[in-house]
């Protein structure tokens, strides 16, 4: 069975969905595999590194896919390397399920799987691609906050006097949220955060931050059963704002990292409520690529606020730690390869009825399968 990694084409991304590591264990499994040149440079991995642990290194992505009965991928591939993906080939990476890209991949005989629709249940955490790239991005959303900031995270003693520690807000305490509360603390930072999900209060306390937010019924039900936070109202929204914006006021850095399945992502910080920020705070929206969490956030872009407020929007932001990125991507593949590999076909497997191939699976023999996009 050979694989093939390609380069990444798509804007901002740094990524690559293969290491060697990874291409020496799907060698175990009989696999050859076939890297573009240049694959890995943008992670910090040399086409002689790849070659060392046994891959082919191919000049173009033609030559790479040239055969390939399985293609790794980052994000969707652009519509010239499309075109050049064997029939019948496996897809595997974060395609985005799109209808239309799904009804591409049926048309061109791609069977593709789209690994952010990855369930949340046990079995599939060695997998879950979104859980180890949110928890990069919200360690390195930090450490870029650290950078721009310019007093200090520590409280800092010296003979000329004491600089108080910096008080950080985070707004969100999933993966990517949880990450940063910790690398807050570990900073020496005097760390609060919010999250409408219930069972989040807790685990804020238990990195030993502070918990900001507005309680009620409603937000008793804001978690769905896959562990994502629930749209709520707009009353629940209005009141939690309140409490939020006395509370920004405060701070010397905000995270916000909330994002809704499917949807824009919500809009947490308002315009005012960064114009109540000292000069020289630094809000970091690690939603930025879905809309963003804050008002003022232009995608892709840092900004300042005429009132001194750094704003930064970065694209990808586990790509702004693309070897640390690459390496958990590239086992998250792999650990699901692996999990439906035929020992003795040498190939891969997808049960129809297994609960993570139905979670995942976009296209089959030609046709859309998944649910969600199978009537689009």
């Amino acid at each position: 069975m050979r694989v093939a990694v390609l380069r990444e084409r798509r804007a901002a991304e740094t990524r690559v969905a293969a290491t060697p590591e990874t291409v020496k264990k799907l060698g175990g499994l009989g696999c050859t595999v076939a890297v573009e040149a240049g694959a890995g440079l943008s992670a910090g991995i040399p086409d002689a590194a790849f070659r060392d642990a046994g891959a082919e290194i191919a000049a173009d992505p033609a030559t790479a896919l040239a055969g390939a009965g399985i293609v790794l991928a980052v994000r969707a591939p652009e519509d010239a390397e499309l075109a050049l993906i064997p029939r019948g080939a496996l897809l595997i990476g974060t395609l985005g399920a799109d209808a239309a890209a799904a009804k591409a991949y049926a048309a061109a005989g791609i069977d593709a799987c789209s690994m952010e629709l990855l369930p949340r249940i046990t079995r599939a955490q060695s997998m879950d691609v979104l859980s180890s790239q949110a928890n990069l991005a919200g360690y390195r959303a930090v450490i870029e906050a650290a950078a721009e900031f310019d007093r200090g995270f520590p409280m800092l003693m010296t003979a000329a006097g004491t600089i108080p520690a910096a008080n950080v807000f985070v707004m969100g305490a999933g993966v990517a949220g949880l990450q940063a509360i910790a690398t807050a603390r570990r900073l020496g930072g005097r760390v609060s955060a919010t999250d409408v999900r219930p069972a989040a209060k807790e685990e804020i306390k238990s990195l030993g931050a502070s918990f900001v937010g507005h309680e009620d019924e409603e937000s008793k039900a804001a978690q769905t059963a896959g562990g994502y936070a629930r749209q709520l109202s707009a009353a629940f929204y209005a009141k939690q704002a309140e409490v939020v914006a006395a509370h920004i006021a405060k701070q010397d850095i905000v995270v916000t990292t909330a994002l809704v399945q499917g949807r824009k992502a919500p809009t947490l910080v308002t315009e005012a409520m960064v114009a109540s920020m000292k000069p020289g705070s630094v809000i970091v929206d690690i939603a930025a690529d879905a809309g963003g969490n804050v008002a003022l956030t232009r995608p892709g872009e840092a900004v300042t606020t005429p009132g001194g407020v750094k704003i930064l929007g970065h694209s990808n932001w586990p790509g702004r730690i693309a070897a640390a990125a690459s390496a958990l991507y590239a086992r998250n593949l792999l650990t699901f390869l692996t999990t439906f590999w035929d020992k003795d076909a040498k190939a891969p497997k997808l049960p129809e009825g297994d609960d993570i191939v139905k979670g995942v699976a976009l296209t089959r023999a030609g046709a859309v399968v998944h649910p969600s996009l199978a009537s689009a």
